[in-house]
């Protein structure tokens, strides 16, 4: 046992220098166990650690405590330029200076002989090992480069617009960028043509004037269908083209059969996938439990496609797959994570036809929780391919004639099934924010249609907490036999952004008093407050902004959005390559055949994994974003004039940011167009206000605005605003009225994100907010 003080608690100083000598590796039950404390000291030891917490002495990442603001073991750094021994210094790429401070530096260390894809140089973007440096070292921490990400940029990416004389001018389709343009010489044009899009290289200029460059690739026409995506992948280097020994193995490869799999071609499984579906990747059956010990239980069998037979470790197929990280969904195109041969034939579980199946059988109590779980390698033929509407209207009581046969031996007991796993779902109390999503629609050509928020059935809830059933029990497999694995992990908010989250509450009168651990009811009771209230959305989108976003690690520390301690993704291997390692594990720990992971595969190497395919999500959902944001300003560019509704998204230095209730487009109101007097940015109440009238225009308000520019190629979008602010009458308390409504001045609804607006004196450009979603509009997807 450890030295304690005569009050048996080690010193706070033990404390802190036990977790600075074990980074990433301490939580309350390691502190205990190495300074001996027992049980009953574990609400002192806890007091203790949330003092040093709140005196910035340490910091909780998850279960695991560390030093504040240190650096995980693996990570993605820009390379920012050498110190005065020349050698290379870096920052992380991602780094809230608001919350951590100023961003610790990284000395690069170059060996010798650099493996082939580590040579970086200044302005590029690499995936690195980090180890501490003693103090004093200048840099506090090394790194190493694994992989080069992204090389630094001297090409820029738009559309090319002849000019009289034979030159051109190249239009950016970076947002940062509007309004630059480019000229290019006749001798410089490369043979491009009115609307190509190209790419050019930057040429020195001399003198006054804009800046000129070289095309140096034509990469496509926007006057072809499917044209705006082409751009995000272009802009984002987001592979098109399978490499030719990728293609070789997918075309060799022949569909599984009977030989090491169990025989479950007579068990009724049905796929339940949007209309639109292309890959069938799951398949669900549920049948109630006949063991006397569960009654009123069922058992619920969920059905993965195979793709590990397919994909082995090391061939082509798997280093294509690793550099995509996933597959990319645009309106009008897919670039997935791994060739058609693959994902649309083989490894899609269609109606009918055998297939390889990694699969799961949970046995459900009438309580709705999992009781266990057993994994089996399977040869399945589903019995349906069903979409969402079509389940939901059999349920309903307006069966089709696919639906009608399956409605008393295979719907009713799916749903029978789900309603006790709501159960456990609900006494869970996951994070319940309430945000729609919208779809865009496009015509025949390739332009929008319209814009829909999909109505949310019970059929997608169904799929969904099937999923995450068996997510949770390949989490669950792997950790009891030891095997290392990527988790899916999101961490409970910073202690600074719910403090700003309880400072814009005060302005709804709305309590959040944060006693103990924090767990998702808390912020549930806040959003079960304002439900049904006009400033619900408001409320549901700053409750999400106060969130961290889920990644990949190889570390466990949980899933605070689901509520979860363990959770990893094991559902959609055809288009997550963390799926596919989470598959590879399991085949690996239970002996079950060809596939597996192999052993030089350490927590180590998966933690750059981990990293990289985390990397790659984030460049999906940011070239997703802006290919809406494009085609929403290419149906918008003709309507220039026009007014709209809409509720104001951001509030910043430059202006505000609205986003248009009908389309859900974002564009900027510059501070100079709201009117003749001077307005101040209020960073208290996120609040543009006017320095004579007291006019406010406040983050949450809703407003009429016109439509004077719409960029395209940028996708971004500008308005002038015709809503008068609302002044706050003198003398009265800011807090003194209750909610955001235009009938009670003085309220003040925002939030105190940073990171999602931000903006610099001067003038502003179109644009829209940053800030990520997920395809389900949470920035803590699953």
């Amino acid at each position: 046992m450890k030295k304690k003080p005569d009050n048996g608690f080690p010193a706070r100083d033990a404390i802190v220098a036990f977790i600075r000598s074990n980074p990433g590796k301490v939580g309350t039950r390691e502190i205990a166990r190495e300074f001996g404390l027992k049980n009953a000291d574990r609400v002192e030891l806890k007091r203790i650690l949330r003092d040093l917490a709140d005196e910035g002495a340490i910091a909780k990442r998850g279960r695991k405590i560390q030093e504040p603001a240190a650096l995980p073991p693996t990570l993605i750094a820009d390379i920012t330029g050498r110190d005065t021994d020349g050698e290379l210094l870096a920052t992380p790429a991602e780094w809230d200076v608001e919350e951590s401070g100023p961003a610790p530096k990284i000395r690069i260390h170059v060996p010798r002989r650099p493996q082939p894809g580590t040579a970086a140089g200044v302005g590029d973007r690499a995936l690195m090992r980090i180890e501490k440096l003693d103090e004093g070292e200048g840099a506090l921490y090394r790194g190493r480069v694994i992989k080069v990400i992204d090389h630094a940029r001297t090409r820029v990416l738009g559309i090319f617009r002849p000019t009289p004389g034979g030159g051109g001018r190249l239009v950016p389709v970076d947002k940062k960028q509007a309004g630059r343009e480019l000229n290019i010489a006749p001798s410089d044009t490369g043979g491009a043509e009115d609307g190509d899009l190209v790419s050019v290289d930057l040429v020195r200029s001399r003198g006054y004037g804009p800046a000129s460059g070289k095309v140096k690739e034509r990469l496509g026409s926007l006057s072809t269908e499917k044209a705006i995506s082409l751009i995000a992948i272009h802009a984002h280097e987001i592979p098109q083209a399978f490499s030719p020994a990728a293609v070789r193995e997918a075309e060799a490869a022949q569909p599984a059969n009977l030989k090491g799999r169990e025989d479950w071609r007579d068990l009724p499984l049905v796929t339940i996938d949007p209309p639109d579906a292309k890959d069938h990747d799951d398949a669900v059956h549920a049948a109630s439990d006949d063991d006397p010990n569960n009654k009123g239980g069922f058992i619920v069998h969920v059905a993965i496609a195979d793709v590990a037979f397919y994909v082995r470790p090391g061939s082509a197929l798997d280093r294509d797959a690793l550099t995509r990280g996933n597959s990319v969904y645009f309106p009008d195109r897919v670039v997935p994570m791994l060739p058609e041969r693959i994902s649309n034939d083989l490894c899609s579980l269609v109606p009918g036809e055998p297939r390889g199946a990694l699969a799961v059988r949970m046995v459900i109590g009438a309580d709705g929780r999992k009781r266990s779980h057993s994994f089996h390698r399977v040869l399945m033929r589903s019995a349906a391919k069903l979409n969402y509407a079509q389940a939901q209207a059999a349920i309903d009581g307006r069966p089709d004639d696919t639906t009608g046969p399956l409605l008393e031996p295979i719907l009713k007991p799916l749903y029978a099934a789900y309603t006790l796993v709501k159960l456990a779902r609900d006494e869970r109390d996951p994070l319940d924010l309430d945000l729609p999503e919208r779809k865009i629609l496009l015509k025949p050509n390739g332009t929008v249609d319209r814009v829909v928020v999909p109505e949310r059935l019970d059929a997608h809830k169904l799929i969904e907490e099937f999923m995450i059933l068996a997510n949770v029990a390949a989490a669950e497999m792997l950790e009891k036999k030891a095997l290392p694995l990527i988790y899916r992990v999101h961490d409970e908010p910073s202690q600074e952004k719910v403090h700003n989250l309880q400072e814009f509450l005060k302005t709804l009168d709305l309590p959040f008093a944060k006693t103990g651990a924090l767990r998702p009811a808390l912020f549930n009771r806040v959003l079960g407050q304002v439900r049904g209230e006009d400033y619900e959305p408001l409320v549901n989108e700053v409750v999400l902004r106060s969130q961290a976003q889920a990644e990949y690690s190889s570390e466990n520390y949980g899933h605070f959005g689901l509520n979860l301690r363990r959770y990893a993704h094991f559902t959609s291997p055809i288009r997550r390559y963390a799926d596919l390692i989470v598959h590879r594990a399991l085949i690996r720990a239970l002996g079950l055949g060809e596939g597996a992971l192999p052993d030089t595969e350490t927590l180590e190497t998966l933690s750059e994994v981990a990293a990289q395919i985390s990397v790659t999500e984030r460049r999906a959902m940011k070239a997703e974003r802006e290919t809406a944001d494009r085609l929403i300003a290419h149906f918008l560019a003709d309507r220039i004039g026009a007014t709209f509704q809409g509720r104001i998204s951001g509030v910043t230095r430059a202006g505000l940011f609205v986003k248009l209730s009908d389309t859900g487009a974002d564009g900027l109101i510059p501070i100079r167009t709201l009117g003749t007097e001077y307005f101040n940015y209020d960073e208290t109440r996120h609040a543009l206000v006017g320095s004579r009238s007291g006019a406010m225009h406040r983050l949450g308000d809703v407003v009429d605005v016109r439509l004077v520019e719409a960029a395209p190629v940028a996708g971004a979008l500008r308005f002038e605003l015709l809503s008068e602010g609302k002044v706050i009458p003198r003398g009265r308390k800011r807090d003194g009225s209750k909610g955001p409504s235009s009938s009670r001045p003085g309220r003040s609804p925002h939030e105190k994100d940073r990171k999602a607006h931000k903006g610099k004196p001067g003038k502003p450009k179109p644009g829209k907010p940053k800030g990520s979603k997920s395809k389900k509009g949470k920035s803590w997807n699953r």
